[in-house]
């Protein structure tokens, strides 16, 4: 199984995509999809419909959000919350 990556706006650097990409990962980011500078929620029903895991920077947000979905009943492809990137994707 693959596992199908959304790169919001927070998390799309180049060079993590790129590093990602490199390592053979479905990755898509906001700007491809074209979905810049639209809310949280519109990134991960975005996500969703697209069958994506969104990768985000944004950890607060998006837990609040996965914890608001859980209380409607409503599913999502899944989430990375990453905290703010301290090293290179090299590094």
């Amino acid at each position: 199984m693959t596992i199908r990556l959304y790169m919001d706006e927070d998390s799309m650097d180049e060079d993590m995509v790129r590093a990602l990409r490199a390592r053979r990962l479905d990755v898509l980011t906001a700007f491809e999809a074209s979905m810049l500078h639209r809310s949280d929620d519109e990134h991960l029903d975005y996500a969703t419909t697209q069958g994506r895991v969104v990768c985000t920077f944004n950890v607060a947000d998006f837990y609040r959000l996965h914890r608001e979905y859980l209380r409607a009943g409503k599913t999502h492809t899944g989430m990375i919350l990453v905290p703010q990137q301290r090293y290179t994707p090299g590094e």
